[in-house]
C-alpha cells in the first residue's frame, strides 16, 4: 500500500490533526507497522499496525485483552500519581463505532499513540538482562488484580503436553520421510518428555495458577527514554494472556542466555549465559517477590530447562512435518534449531542445583 492508500486508512481511527505521511516503523516479523506522521507540532504522531488475523485470529479478543489491560496499567499509573502517562503505557485509538481495530473487507487495522524520544535496546548484557527481570516482573504484579477476565489470544501457545501430541502425531505420520534420521534427537526428548509437562500437571493438581503474563519478554518488548536509562513503558501487547509465570521467565532465558542464535550450527558454541541468568532472575525476584507462591519460586530453574526443550520439539516436529510452519534458509534448518536447542537444554540442565541454589539465596 501507498502512503496515500495508508492515510486513507488511518481516517477510520478518530485521530487529532492533519495526517501528512505514513512511512514503514520498525522491522516486526508479524505485524505490519507504520508510522503516522501529523503536520501539527504539537499533536501527537501515532503508529499504524495491520494485525497478522492469520495468527491472531481472534481479533475481537486480541483487542479486548489489550483494552483491559491498558486501561487497568494506566488507573494503576494515575492512582500513584505519576505523570504523563502516555508515555508509561500504551494508548489506542477507537473508531466512530467504538472499536480499537478496524476491517476493510480484508485487513485488520489499529492505531496507537506514539511515544516519541525513546528507545529500544536489543543488545542482551547483565544490566538490559535485570531492567527486563524488573520491567516484566513488574507487568506482572501490577496485572495480578485485574478482573477483566482475559483470553488466550494463541490457546496453548506454551502447552507442553500439546507440544509433545503434535511431535508424537509428526512422527507417527513422518510426512516428509525423516524421522529414521532423528533418532538421538527422539531419544533425548522421550528421555525428558515425562518432567517437561510438570507445569500442566502442577495446574491440574491446584499448585500452579496461570497468571496475566506478557508471554513475549524479549529486551526489545521495553521502551527506554532517549538515554536509554530508564524503562518507561511495555510495548507488544498481542501475546498478553493467561499463561504460567514460566512462560515469562523461562523464555527470556531461552533466547537472551543463549551464546549464540537459536540457529547457529555449531553445537560446541551453545552455551548458557550464567550472567544473563544471575541478572535476569534477580530483577525478576525483586519485582515478583510479593505475589509469587512457593511453588512458582521454586520451579523457575525448571523453566529455564522448559523453554529451550519445547522449542526443540516445535522445531522437530516442524522438520519432520516438511517444513510447514517455521520460515527455512536450508533444507536441514529446522534440524539445525532442534540440536542447537537440545544442547541449550543439556547445558542448562548440567546447572540446574546452581540455578535452585541461586534463587534461594535470592
Amino acid at each position: 500500500m501507498n502512503s496515500q492508500q495508508l492515510i486513507s486508512t488511518c481516517k477510520a481511527f478518530c485521530l487529532e490533526g492533519t495526517l501528512k505521511e505514513v512511512t514503514p516503523l520498525g522491522n516486526g516479523l508479524i505485524n505490519d507497522t507504520y508510522l503516522a506522521q501529523t503536520a501539527e507540532a504539537d499533536l501527537p504522531d501515532y503508529v499504524l499496525q495491520r494485525i497478522n488475523h492469520a495468527v491472531f485470529t481472534d481479533v475481537e479478543l486480541l483487542q479486548h485483552n489489550i483494552e483491559a489491560v491498558t486501561a487497568h496499567l494506566r488507573h494503576k499509573l494515575e492512582a500513584e500519581g505519576i505523570g504523563d502517562i502516555d508515555r508509561r503505557v500504551l494508548r489506542f485509538m477507537p473508531t466512530p463505532q467504538g472499536k480499537t481495530y478496524h476491517f476493510d473487507g480484508q485487513n485488520y487495522w489499529r492505531m496507537s499513540v506514539y511515544i516519541p524520544r525513546t528507545l529500544t535496546i536489543d543488545e542482551v548484557t547483565p544490566q538490559s538482562a535485570y531492567a527486563c527481570g524488573m520491567t516484566f516482573g513488574h507487568f506482572e504484579q501490577q496485572l495480578t488484580d485485574l478482573k477483566e477476565p482475559l483470553g488466550e489470544t494463541i490457546p496453548d501457545f506454551h502447552n507442553m503436553e500439546l507440544r509433545l501430541s503434535q511431535l508424537k502425531q509428526a512422527v507417527a505420520a513422518d510426512r516428509a520421510g525423516r524421522v529414521a534420521t532423528v533418532g538421538p534427537e527422539l531419544d533425548l526428548i522421550a528421555q525428558h518428555a515425562g518432567q517437561m509437562a510438570l507445569a500442566e500437571q502442577l495446574h491440574r493438581q491446584g499448585r500452579l495458577p496461570k497468571r496475566i503474563c506478557h508471554c513475549d519478554t524479549k529486551v526489545n518488548n521495553m521502551l527506554f527514554d532517549q538515554e536509554g536509562k530508564e524503562v518507561l513503558c511495555v510495548i507488544d501487547l498481542d501475546t498478553v494472556m493467561p499463561a504460567y509465570v514460566f512462560s515469562d521467565y523461562g523464555d527470556f532465558l531461552r533466547t537472551a542466555a543463549n551464546t549464540v542464535a537459536e540457529d547457529w550450527p555449531e553445537l560446541a558454541d551453545v552455551d548458557f549465559r550464567w550472567d544473563v541468568f544471575e541478572a535476569f532472575t534477580r530483577g525478576y525476584l525483586q519485582s515478583a517477590a510479593s505475589f509469587l507462591t512457593p511453588v512458582e519460586r521454586s520451579h523457575l530453574p525448571f523453566a529455564a530447562m522448559l523453554f529451550p526443550m519445547m522449542q526443540a520439539v516445535r522445531f522437530l516436529a516442524d522438520y519432520l512435518n516438511g517444513d510447514t510452519y517455521y520460515k527455512t534458509s536450508y533444507a536441514d534448518h529446522n534440524l539445525v534449531r532442534t540440536r542447537n536447542q537440545l544442547r541449550l537444554f543439556r547445558q542448562v540442565l548440567a546447572r540446574r542445583q546452581d540455578m535452585e541454589q541461586f534463587v534461594e539465596s535470592c
